[in-house]
């Protein structure tokens, strides 16, 4: 693996995008001494969702990890701008992935991993993290998926 995130995400053809902006009233990310955590971050790429609807009715679990692998780089944005640096991360603790899904649905373990196999990829073993993936009936926007982070700084 190469020696620097950045390195790593340039290896992966992957720019991240400017922070998305609160939408509303609440801040984008909080740290409290060695934590980050970060506000749920949608499937954004270029101020546009790359795919809406519900998985298990609009979309396959294919588009749904891209939807996730999405919203990891998202993540990944808000640390930046959080941070400063990404060298800056020690860890990714954990993450909760909200996917918008039909109530027969039962495959969201198999949609966050988009968003899981993004941080792995970009950082190593620093990038393992425990996890939740959770069914929900909507997303703001019409997103199919929403993830959240706690991250750990140096």
């Amino acid at each position: 693996m190469s020696n620097t995130i950045e390195t790593r995400l340039q290896e992966l053809g992957i720019t991240l995008p400017v922070a998305a902006a609160p939408a509303a009233n609440y801040v984008p990310f909080s740290q409290t001494g060695s934590l980050l955590l970060t506000s749920g971050q949608l499937p954004l790429a270029g101020g546009k969702l790359i795919h809406t609807g519900l998985l298990g009715a609009d979309l396959d679990v294919a588009k749904g990890q891209e939807a996730a692998r999405a919203c990891a780089i998202n993540i990944l944005a808000q640390a930046k701008t959080a941070l400063g640096d990404l060298e800056k991360i020690a860890r990714i603790i954990k993450i909760t992935v909200f996917v918008a899904s039909k109530p027969d649905f039962t495959e969201q373990h198999l949609v966050a991993n988009g968003a899981s196999d993004l941080l792995v990829a970009v950082l190593g073993d620093a990038g393992r993290h425990a996890r939740s993936a959770v069914g929900t009936a909507a997303l703001p926007l019409n997103a199919p998926v929403e993830v959240e982070a706690i991250i750990e700084v140096r």
